[in-house]
């Protein structure tokens, strides 16, 4: 059972405060009483009540006065003003500072009796339907996580099937090597050439699964605690000079314009991974002169140039690789850096490629809060230009 609604009668009236509590107990209710204002308010600090039945003219401090400390002692309470001077501009006023109900005297028990359960009813039909928006609400929110999760999960799984996708075929060709060396079918003069393509595959199996770790690892922002203050230009130099190699056997020229020694707050092995990723592509799907174009014609020599400047009105590093390779459909550079993506040009022009490359990028430059653009025409080439964080002085120190 609900407990009985506690119910405060403040009037100066002896008859009118004696009369309200022989009318109202009766019913179940539980009546107190006080005299003026200022013992109405005490009782009010002392105790908690639903209804409050308030005269307007009492001495001292009157009824509508006492309303406004009312609000700010108990917002939720009922209050119902009884005056034997009722007019439409007193009514008004009382309901602009909170009242709910108004009862004019001399008034009958019934009609007290009706007023305060109109009110109290009024209250519960209140509290019913702010308990229903908050179910619907806790219903949506409900619905909204569960539209989340399986979105994850579908997620997840498309990102499983793709992965298992991506490592079966170079674990495919690794056993395919081993079993035919072992029972006997690749004579001895061909067994290196063989044994070297097994060795491409494993090296293609373990650049896919450094690429799956290091990107989990930015996600989950394991490598902070290494933050240091990094010269953007010294990582480049290192990483031009491990992709020198691949850069000549594809032909490709790279030419690097410097025009400062910009440092950034960063583990440098992101900044190496930045740079590898992105120069890696570029030189990756830019044609050597022997290889067709996506549009149309032969390759003239690739190029390759990577520029690094210091915005310092803005405090940002800017790097930017241009190549005048393959170049990315429109359509497709929302894409790029979806994990696994690659676009049908990449694999036409390059069988094996983990798609992860880009999603490390865009990763990186999340982590230190920098940006990333893309511009690229098919068939002559793209432009990733990118932005960090300058260090500041007193972050060098």
């Amino acid at each position: 059972m609900s407990k009985p609604a506690r119910i405060l009668v403040v009037d100066d009236e002896l008859g009118i405060r004696e009369g309200c509590r022989r009318a109202l107990t009766p019913h179940g209710f539980e009546v107190d009483v006080a005299e003026n204002a200022a013992m109405g308010l005490r009782k009010l600090r002392e105790a908690q009540f639903d209804v409050l039945l308030l005269d307007i003219m009492m001495p001292g401090m009157s009824g509508l006065e006492m309303l406004r400390q009312v609000r700010q002692l108990a917002p939720n309470i009922i209050v119902i003003i009884i005056t034997g001077y009722a007019t439409v501009e007193l009514s008004v006023q009382a309901i602009r500072e909170g009242a709910h109900d108004f009862i004019a005297k001399p008034f009958t028990s019934e009609l007290l009796l009706q007023v305060i359960e109109r009110e109290l009813e009024r209250r519960e039909l209140r509290r019913e339907a702010e308990r229903a928006r908050a179910l619907e609400e806790e219903a949506r929110e409900l619905a909204r996580a569960k539209a989340e999760l399986e979105k994850l999960e579908a997620i997840e799984s498309r990102f499983m099937l793709t992965m298992v996708h991506i490592l079966r075929a170079p674990v495919a060709v690794l056993q395919n090597s081993i079993q035919l060396i072992h029972k006997g079918y690749v004579p001895p003069e061909e067994q290196p050439s063989l044994l070297e393509r097994a060795n491409l595959r494993a090296g293609e199996l373990l650049t896919i699964l450094d690429d799956l770790l290091l990107l989990a690892y930015l996600k989950e922002g394991v490598g902070l605690t290494r933050v240091a203050t990094v010269s953007v230009a010294d990582m480049l130099a290192v990483t031009l000079a491990t992709l020198k190699n691949q850069a000549d056997r594809q032909g490709v020229t790279v030419t690097v314009e410097v025009a400062d020694q910009p440092r950034v707050l960063a583990n440098p092995d992101h900044i190496k991974a930045l740079w590898t990723h992105l120069l890696s592509n570029a030189i990756r799907y830019t044609p050597s002169p022997t290889l067709p174009l996506a549009g149309g014609g032969q390759g003239g020599g690739g190029q390759v140039t990577v520029s690094l400047r210091t915005d310092h009105e803005r405090g940002l590093v800017i790097g930017e690789v241009s190549d005048t390779g393959i170049g990315v459909a429109a359509d497709d550079i929302p894409r790029i850096f979806e994990e696994f993506f690659r676009t049908e040009e990449a694999k036409a022009m390059q069988e094996t490629g983990t798609g992860l490359g880009l999603p490390i990028v865009q990763q990186v430059i999340k982590m230190y809060g920098g940006t990333i653009e893309v511009e690229s025409v098919v068939g002559q080439g793209s432009t990733f230009r990118f932005t960090l964080p300058l260090a500041t002085s007193k972050q060098n120190l």
